[in-house]
């Protein structure tokens, strides 16, 4: 079964017209800033894609024995990765969630529909699916806004779960590096505009001068002060009622940056540029600094002006009370944390920079935010994260396309069958291929990786079970790739 997603090519490119604009979508989606179509299937002309496939697992067609039509029995919904059975599924799982799904689907006035993806998704998300929707003649929610990524690459190179080059999810906690500095480092370098690079010595960076130095600082410094100096009681200001009316050229300067930052802030998130948002963060804290030095914040200041240092001390700790709700979004432990020091509740973003936290207020104990790393460490990590190493202790080439994985040791026989063996497991590239076909290779690939590194242990009864079910389970792979690829 097809859908003629040729007959919709129209409705559809007007669709993608208005949404891109109205929705502000990324830069590196279907169309330019231009208001040109810039997907090469667009220009090609749409045509008709399945929907259904003949293999032995995905969704089955729902056929009712009554029907006459039993041409759809046994057949799956087409599970091509990213397609028909992948996007339905945004709508499929809210409905298992709550009988009231149709609230969020089919309310589009008052529903926006972001979504995030790397760009390799950006055709199914932008075109196909949104094609289906508007054939289907439902009201249905559609895309608002695309927030879309290039690659995030690896020391160089890239990342790579069969030769273990890189770090993921499981192996992060093993660094010892907190969740929050996790959480401002990727999301710093997130690729949204062009491909980004994975540094250790930049993680480091990123922890040690700005997490530390800049926003860490600013908070510490802060809140020692008004615990050492204050008893830990926000001091009480004569300041004039109301909105801040500054009687000191370095506060009338802060508050106009600070307010400029905050709706910058806003901007920012409301079209999901988090990257930019968190820099905007930073900008924060880093005026806060500034503001501090600038005014002069000591003992003698609280010696020489009271007032004054009363004042200074009561806008930096309301910027603080600021900054934990911005940084909410992308390390929420660290929001908590700052909470937690300031005795306060949470709170919502301000339009504008106000004195929330009084004088008379009871902060709780400062605690520093960030620990430094040691600049040594991404040599330990490097090496920990490089990849598979030979048991000599010399470096790994990246293997070729044609390379054969031999065991040291093993014998050129044996070395000559496993050049075979890859060669007969090794995709094939005689033209362009389907994402679930590439997909699939690469479940073949490593599979086939599996079988080859369980034949160079010693054998045993053990083993040589584990090796018939590697096997079985490589063949079976390989007749549903044969199969995907006739049908692609």
């Amino acid at each position: 079964m097809y859908v003629k997603l040729d007959a919709i090519q129209q409705r559809t490119e007007e669709w993608i017209k208005q949404s891109y604009k109205e929705g502000n979508w990324s830069p590196n989606s279907v169309i330019n800033a231009d208001g040109e179509l810039i997907d090469a299937r667009l220009k090609q002309g749409l045509r008709p894609s399945p929907v259904t496939r003949d293999l032995t697992w995905g969704v089955p067609v729902p056929v009712k024995d009554e029907d006459e039509d039993q041409s759809m029995k046994g057949k799956v919904l087409s599970h091509r990765y990213g397609q028909f059975d992948a996007p339905i599924g945004y709508p499929s799982i809210t409905a298992n969630y709550t009988s009231e799904w149709r609230r969020w689907w089919f309310d589009h006035e008052n529903v926006r529909l972001f979504q995030f993806m790397g760009k390799d998704n950006v055709y199914f998300h932008t075109i196909f699916f949104p094609s289906i929707l508007l054939a289907d003649g439902r009201p249905w929610t559609m895309l608002h806004h695309l927030s879309t990524t290039e690659y995030l690459n690896y020391e160089g190179g890239k990342f790579s779960k069969s030769h273990n080059r890189g770090v993921f999810g499981p192996a992060a906690k093993e660094t010892g590096i907190p969740k929050s500095v996790w959480r401002y480092y990727l999301i710093s370098t997130r690729p949204e505009t062009a491909d980004a690079m994975f540094s250790w010595a930049d993680c480091i960076t990123a922890n040690n001068n700005v997490l530390l130095n800049n926003f860490g600082n600013f908070v510490n410094r802060t809140l020692k002060f008004v615990s050492a100096v204050y008893d830990g009681i926000i001091p009480q200001s004569d300041d004039v009622p109301g909105p801040y009316s500054p009687n000191d050229d370095a506060d009338s300067e802060f508050i106009t940056e600070v307010n400029g930052h905050i709706k910058d802030y806003v901007d920012a998130m409301e079209y999901a540029k988090l990257r930019l948002g968190l820099q905007t963060v930073m900008l924060l804290s880093a005026r806060g600094n500034l503001y501090l030095q600038a005014s002069g914040l000591n003992k003698a200041l609280l010696a020489e002006s009271p007032k004054r240092c009363a004042q200074v001390v009561s806008r930096a700790v309301n910027l603080i009370y600021v900054l934990s709700v911005l940084i909410h979004p992308f390390m929420p432990e660290t929001s908590e944390s700052i909470l937690e020091q300031l005795n306060a509740p949470p709170r919502a973003v301000p339009e504008v920079f106000s004195n929330d936290i009084l004088g008379g207020h009871h902060i709780g104990k400062p605690e520093h935010l960030f620990k430094r790393i040691e600049d040594k460490m991404a040599d330990v990590w490097r090496e920990k994260f490089g990849g598979n190493k030979p048991t000599d202790g010399t470096a790994t080439p990246q293997p070729s396309a044609d390379a054969t994985h031999a065991a040291p040791g093993m014998s050129k026989r044996k070395a000559a069958a496993l050049k075979k063996e890859q060669k007969a497991t090794a995709p094939t590239d005689d033209g362009p291929k389907s994402a679930e076909v590439l997909a699939w290779e690469q479940k073949v690939s490593e599979q086939g990786q599996v079988v080859r590194e369980l034949k160079t242990k010693p054998k045993t009864e053990g083993t040589e079970k584990e090796i018939a079910a590697a096997v079985e389970e490589l063949k079976r792979l390989k007749a549903e790739l044969t199969t995907l690829s006739k049908q692609s």
